[in-house]
């Protein structure tokens, strides 16, 4: 990677301006509910910037342009469930969550339950949530990893402790403070790594341009059915009807029931601002996540006319090359280049007949795009077959060093730091902000429930402290396994998320909408429910946003045949009675 002395100094001193403006901000009282939910003083614009910042991780801006540029915009499908999650969680979850006056979500369950089911589903967040954040632990180490060749395990444990001491030394308003400057740094950056893709195209090529080469190509498919052949396919990860449902379940679960995003609005003054952050988080989010995903579009059309990789890990790319299939290697690459001459052609082609307005010309330059973008995929999957035999268990997905590599490529001295900085600063407030609900659930849900009811602020204070380091150690070691996951890390963590987030919601919507099911139904229901859906991940039933739908379902009926069935069982006469 072509990073020099500016792009270092550049980094720097972002990262350490960004850092000490938090902890200048924060001055958090030595309690818990300092700590932890900032003595629920923010306003509104802090709640949402401090939402977006957790949700939008350094995964987000690393690798969703490249899920783009690979897969195209049809992912945006993903998004279209939130705002509807938004309107009901402001109208529902909030009130309840801010009338108990609450830490974590899950003391609400106790209320409403029991202890077991409380615990249960703490267990639940804790396990998926410590899991995935290993993974966005794994996403700036893999920026190191890459940039300066850093062994991949050491990188984890460098990045995984700066986050350490970057959470536990400011608190949660340090988080919100520095979310806010992140939000703004991210964006800038991000549109400067647009018309960069923009401006370095042929003279002639412009946005318009750009729009119609990517979309003959397949890249902008924003909105597909999912039916396949005439029938509906189960499998397809990404199409309206997944979206809107499926995205709607997991959005509901993630918005409305892990503790790193409730614990983000349970920092603000009153229920009008919590409200207010979470539906403007659902009115901005989605058209930001498509101008993320748009950029990827642009990186596409960047590298028609531009020397284009046949694979992306660059590093990956020079241990092949030290092996006996070098030559195999040096093939393929001839061959990729061969057949981006012809993308070339049919997009000087089809901008001929775009000025001239000559359909005949049009249409067969869609169709020449069309079949060199299907020819480059089909050389990119035999290059993957070859890195596999070249070097066994390597990850042959290189989603998520596409952006990494265009940066590289391309940008000029200075902005490649501001670029990497930007995903620095993406990874420690999303990780920094789920550190601080990992530890507050260990505290409050199993520490001070389960073993000292009576400690004192000051101990909760600093014990939270303690279990902020130790979710830290942990997602260190996640992030030592997360290497070869064989998905982009963007995938990776909401499959993650979907194993857990549907059981989770399910025993919440009990619990809010179904008063006559008690605390012994819904805990065997999320029992069962969470074997359905791990049975149905692993047997290839369907795509992962589906599994958020059957999770909370299944809680939801299965919870009523117990509580019927109980029911009916004690209303039986016994035997000595008749």
């Amino acid at each position: 990677m072509n990073f020099q002395t500016p792009d270092w100094i550049v980094l720097v001193v972002t990262l350490l301006a960004v850092i000490g403006y938090g902890i200048y901000k924060s001055n958090a009282e030595k309690n818990m509910e300092g700590y932890f939910l900032s003595s629920r003083q923010m306003p509104w614009w802090i709640v949402l910037l401090s939402i977006m910042g957790t949700q939008a991780s350094a995964i987000t801006f690393l690798t969703a342009p490249g899920q783009a540029y690979t897969d195209g915009m049809r992912f945006i499908q993903y998004y279209l469930g939130l705002p509807i999650a938004m309107i009901v969680i402001a109208v529902v979850f909030v009130p309840i969550f801010n009338r108990l006056n609450i830490y974590t979500a899950y003391e609400f369950l106790e209320k409403r339950f029991d202890l077991k089911t409380r615990t249960l589903t703490s267990f639940l967040f804790l396990l998926s949530r410590g899991l995935s954040t290993g993974i966005s632990v794994f996403a700036p180490s893999m920026i190191l990893h890459s940039m300066l060749g850093w062994d991949i395990y050491w990188t984890n444990i460098f990045m995984g402790g700066l986050l350490i001491v970057y959470t536990v030394a400011g608190g949660a308003k340090a988080v919100a403070y520095t979310q806010q400057l992140q939000f703004v740094i991210i964006y800038i950056a991000m549109f400067i790594a647009g018309y960069y893709a923009i401006s370095y195209l042929p003279a002639g090529f412009g946005f318009q341009e750009a729009m119609h080469i990517v979309g003959k190509s397949g890249k902008m498919n924003i909105i597909t059915s999912g039916v396949k052949y005439g029938k509906f396919d189960w499998m397809d990860k990404y199409n309206i009807w997944s979206g809107v449902i499926g995205g709607f379940f997991l959005a509901l679960s993630y918005f409305g029931t892990d503790q790193s995003q409730v614990g983000r609005y349970l920092t603000a003054k009153n229920i009008k601002e919590s409200r207010t952050g979470l539906l403007m988080n659902g009115f901005v989010k989605v058209p930001l996540q498509f101008l993320i995903l748009l950029l990827g579009c642009f990186v596409f059309s960047y590298y028609i006319f531009a020397d284009a990789p046949v694979f992306f890990n660059n590093k990956l790319e020079k241990e092949v090359r030290q092996t006996i299939y070098a030559n195999k290697y040096d093939e393929l690459q001839k061959a990729f280049d061969t057949n981006q001459e012809l993308k070339r052609s049919a997009a000087v082609r089809l901008k001929s007949g775009l000025d001239k307005n000559n359909q005949v010309v049009i249409m067969e330059a869609r169709h020449s795009l069309a079949l060199a973008e299907n020819k480059s995929g089909q050389i990119r999957n035999q290059l993957k077959d070859v890195i596999t035999k070249a070097v066994p268990g390597a990850d042959t997905n290189d989603t998520n060093y596409i952006f990494l590599r265009f940066v590289s490529d391309t940008l000029p001295v200075g902005l490649i730091g501001l670029i990497i900085s930007v995903i620095f600063l993406a990874a420690w407030g999303s990780i920094a902000a789920a550190l601080h609900a990992l530890a507050s659930c260990t505290i409050v849900d199993f520490h001070q429930r389960l073993f000292d009811k009576t400690m004192s602020e000051k101990k909760a204070y600093r014990l939270g402290q303690l279990y902020t380091i130790i979710w830290g150690v942990i997602t260190i070691v996640v992030a030592e396994f997360a290497y070869n996951l064989g998905n982009s890390l963007i995938e990776a963590v909401n499959i993650l998320g979907s194993w857990f987030y549907g059981t989770i919601l399910g025993i919440f919507l009990v619990g809010f909408f179904i008063k006559f099911v008690k605390g012994n139904a819904v805990f065997w229901a999320a029992v069962i429910s969470e074997g359905i859906v791990l049975c149905f991940y692993f047997m290839n039933i369907m795509s992962f946003l589906w599994l958020n739908v059957i999770g909370a379902v299944s809680v939801v009926l299965i919870s009523m045949l117990l509580s019927v069935g109980q029911r009916k069982v004690l209303e039986k006469p016994s035997l000595i009675e008749c």
